[in-house]
C-alpha cells in the first residue's frame, strides 16, 4: 500500500541536512549546541541588494518569470562573466534556477541517462552521487585522499574513463575540503578531456569568490573546453544569499535549451524578487564580497592552527571555500562512557554523533562525502563559535581510550 517508486528508494537522505535537524532537536531541549554542520554564512545579505530586493516589491514584480529567468539576470550574468572571468556568454546560454543546487540536477537530468557513467571525485558534495542515481547514471568515484590535497591526477581521471563516460563533476573550490584547482592543474586534467571528446564537464563553483591563493581558475578558460562545459554558480556564497534561491549554469545552447524543458515542467523560473536582487548583486559593487572573503580567510587560519593544536587531527590546509576536512581515523576503535552512555567510535559517522553528543558540537561524517577518514567543520561561524566549538572538541576527544 505505502510503496515508493524504485527511484526514490536509492536515494539516500543527505547527510548535512540530517545533522543539522539533529543540532535543532537538541537546541529545541534546551542544549547549547555550537553548529559547524552548515555550509551556510553568517553573514546577512548586503543591504544594497535587499534595497533592489524591495524595490522589486514595490515595482511589483510578483508575476511569473520566464522560465530560464529574466533578461536582466540573464545579461548581470552574462556581464559578470566576461568581466571577472573573461569568458563570452549570451544571454540564450545562461538559465537560472531555484538555487545552483537545481542547476547541477537540471544538467544530470538532461544529460545522464540509464548506462550512463558520471566520474566524481571524491571527497564529494554529498548531492552529486544522489542525483547521478535518481537520472539511473552511475556514479563512478575516484578518491583523492588527505596525502594528494584531495585533488585527483590526471592518471587517476584516465583510469576512470570508459566508453560509459557521459560527464566529470568538478568542484573547486571544493565542497568538502576547501581545495581548490590550478590554471596549471585544470590544464593538465583538460589534456585527458581533450582525448575524449563526447565527455561534457560539470564546474561547480559556487565558491569562486572564497577564495585564498588568488584568481579563480574555470576549466572553462581552457582552450578548447568552453563548448563542452557547463559552469554552476549563484549567488548563496558569495553574497550570503543561501534563502534567495538563486543559481545558473552557463553552458553551449543545446544544454541550456534542454534543462530549460525540463524546468518548464517542474518548477518554472525562480522567484521573480530574488531575481532582481541577484542582478543587483551581480551588478553592483563588490567590495561586500571581498569584505567576507577575508573574514572567512581569518577564520580558516584559526580553526586550521586549532585543529593542528588538536591531538589525533591531520590537517590539509584549505585553499577556498569555508570548509576544513580534517583526518580523524586515529580515534577509530577508540570508546567513552558519558552520562551512563557507551560509545564506541568504528567510523568518522560515530565521531560526529558522538561529538554532537558529548561535545555538543555539530559536525558531518566524511563517509557522507565519499571519504571513510575525515570529518567536515564548517568555519562560517565566529572566530568565538569557532575557538569554543575546538576546545569542546578537545575536550570530548580527551575521554576516548
Amino acid at each position: 500500500m505505502n510503496t515508493l517508486s524504485a527511484r526514490l528508494n536509492r536515494l539516500e537522505p543527505s547527510a548535512t541536512l540530517a545533522m543539522s535537524q539533529k543540532s535543532s532537536e537538541l537546541k529545541a531541549q534546551g542544549i547549547d549546541i555550537i553548529n559547524l554542520s552548515v555550509g551556510e554564512p553568517d553573514f546577512n545579505t548586503p543591504d544594497a541588494i535587499k534595497a533592489a530586493a524591495h524595490k522589486a516589491i514595490d515595482d511589483n514584480y510578483s508575476r511569473y518569470s520566464p522560465v530560464p529567468g529574466y533578461p536582466v539576470l540573464r545579461q548581470a550574468i552574462v556581464d559578470k562573466l566576461k568581466r571577472e572571468n573573461d569568458l563570452d556568454y549570451s544571454p540564450a546560454q545562461i538559465l537560472c534556477s531555484n538555487g545552483a543546487k537545481q542547476s547541477v540536477c537540471n544538467v544530470i537530468m538532461a544529460i545522464v541517462g540509464e548506462g550512463d557513467e558520471v566520474i566524481i571525485p571524491a571527497p564529494y558534495w554529498v548531492s552529486y552521487t544522489q542525483m547521478v542515481k535518481l537520472a539511473d547514471g552511475t556514479p563512478v568515484i575516484v578518491p583523492a585522499g588527505i596525502d594528494q590535497h584531495f585533488k585527483i591526477t590526471p592518471a587517476q581521471l584516465e583510469a576512470a574513463i570508459t566508453p560509459k563516460t557521459r560527464a566529470f563533476i568538478l568542484c573547486s573550490p571544493s565542497n568538502p575540503t576547501g581545495a581548490v584547482y590550478s590554471k596549471a592543474e585544470l590544464e593538465a586534467l583538460a589534456e585527458v578531456f581533450k582525448k575524449h571528446p563526447d565527455i561534457i564537464i560539470l564546474s561547480d563553483e559556487i565558491y569562486e569568490h572564497i577564495n585564498y591563493v588568488g584568481t579563480h581558475a574555470s576549466i572553462a578558460q581552457i582552450e578548447g573546453m568552453k563548448d563542452r562545459t557547463v559552469i554552476i554558480n549563484g549567488v548563496s556564497k558569495a553574497y550570503a544569499m543561501t534563502g534567495w534561491r538563486i543559481g545558473f549554469i552557463a553552458a553551449p545552447e543545446w544544454i541550456v535549451k534542454a534543462c530549460n524543458k525540463l524546468q518548464g515542467q517542474y518548477t518554472s523560473g525562480p522567484c521573480s524578487v530574488s531575481q532582481i536582487a541577484a542582478a543587483a548583486a551581480f551588478s553592483g559593487d563588490q567590495h561586500c564580497v571581498e569584505d567576507m572573503r577575508l573574514a572567512f580567510e581569518r577564520r580558516k587560519k584559526l580553526i586550521v592552527q586549532l585543529c593542528r593544536e588538536t591531538p589525533g587531527f591531520e590537517v590539509s590546509e584549505p585553499d577556498g571555500a569555508f570548509y576544513v576536512f580534517p583526518k580523524v581515523s586515529s580515534y577509530y576503535s577508540k570508546s567513552a562512557e558519558f552520562s551512563n552512555i557507551k560509545y564506541q567510535i568504528s567510523n568518522n559517522m560515530d565521531l560526529a554523533m558522538y561529538l554532537l553528543n558529548v561535545g555538543h558540537v555539530a559536525t558531518v561524517g566524511g563517509q557522507a562525502f565519499g571519504d571513510p577518514d575525515c570529518i567536515r567543520m564548517s568555519y562560517a561561524t565566529s572566530d568565538d563559535n569557532i575557538v569554543e566549538a575546538m576546545r569542546r572538541i578537545r575536550q570530548a576527544l580527551a575521554l576516548l581510550k
